[in-house]
């Protein structure tokens, strides 16, 4: 995908058009990742065009980071609910691709191959990635991330 089509995604988002929202939160969208070999992967996208975390005052880059957590912590829970294999969540800020700031919140498992699980995801080969579970089982976690994430947000004063 191109810059134009990631930030025509973004404007979808802020419009309320968004099939893969998650939560909105105060500083931004948190998305269901629209790759799912691992199961649960979501994003933290900032809501304004911007660039670096450091672009955004203090109090700015505290929130997004606070709520990239609260997604984590979402996520955590969500997966080792949904299965016996989760262990730990991977949190990434790269930019390399779309410059626009958003994190990835990546589950990882016990059940991957140990020359992946203690790596980036990125360095997956695409031939040995696993299958994607099947649209409901997705469902059901994405529907517990969600939940999860709206009620950490609101006790925390976030969404």
């Amino acid at each position: 995908m191109d810059n134009d089509q990631l930030y025509a995604r973004l404007d979808a988002l802020a419009r309320g058009e968004a099939d893969n929202l998650i939560a909105e939160l105060r500083s931004g969208y948190a998305v269901f990742g629209d790759e799912q070999w691992l199961p649960g992967y979501c994003l933290l996208i900032h809501r304004d065009r911007v660039r670096h975390l450091d672009e955004l005052p203090l109090a700015g880059r505290t929130e997004f980071l606070a709520e990239m957590s609260l997604l984590g912590e979402a996520l955590r829970a969500a997966a080792s609910a949904f299965d016996a294999g989760f262990g730990r969540v991977n949190y990434e800020i790269l930019g390399n691709s779309w410059p626009q700031l958003h994190a990835h919140v990546f589950p990882r498992y016990r059940w991957e191959p140990d020359r992946y699980r203690r790596m980036p995801v990125w360095l997956y080969p695409p031939d040995d990635r696993p299958a994607p579970l099947p649209p409901d089982r997705l469902a059901t976690l994405r529907s517990d991330i969600t939940a999860r994430l709206t009620d950490l947000a609101r006790a925390g004063g976030s969404g």
